[in-house]
């Protein structure tokens, strides 16, 4: 797997920590993914990708900023998106909804069970709801906040 590959699937992986991110503009798919990190380590196959310092992600509206971002790798595919910082901003514009905001000190997506993880003074603001808690998790495979 390529650098670029992995940090597309940990963009798209990053979506899916706030169920809402999956109706983000159309349009936000079709633009250039802009990666800045100050240092970047580890494997592209099987094993632990890194980046390190003042990581940016942006693609159309989609922002992610986290100190570190770490991908696992098992037999060719993803099993872990790990963003820590002070805090891990995900933010993106949703489809005839507004900007949906989510931050936390450490956002984890274990993707074989579909649990994502934000922990830390987790906070999601939506156009229509707000969520706020020291751990917030979601399952994906019953599309259920619970914190």
């Amino acid at each position: 797997m390529q650098l670029r590959e992995l940090i597309i699937s940990l963009l798209l992986l990053l979506a899916l920590c706030c169920p809402t991110l999956l109706y983000a503009l159309e349009s936000d798919r079709q633009q250039q993914l802009l990666v800045n990190a100050d240092s970047t380590e580890g494997t592209l196959g099987d094993g632990t990708a890194i980046l390190r310092g003042n990581v940016e992600i942006r693609q159309g509206s989609l922002l992610v900023k986290a100190d570190v971002a770490e991908v696992e790798n098992a037999d060719g595919r993803v099993r872990l998106v790990l963003l820590t910082g002070k805090p891990v901003l995900l933010q993106q514009e949703i489809e005839n909804e507004g900007l949906v905001t989510a931050t936390a000190n450490t956002i984890s997506y274990q993707v074989v069970t579909g649990m994502v993880t934000l922990s830390g003074s987790a906070d999601v603001n939506h156009p229509q709801y707000h969520i706020s808690g020291e751990v917030l998790t979601y399952d994906m495979n019953l599309q259920r906040f619970q914190g």
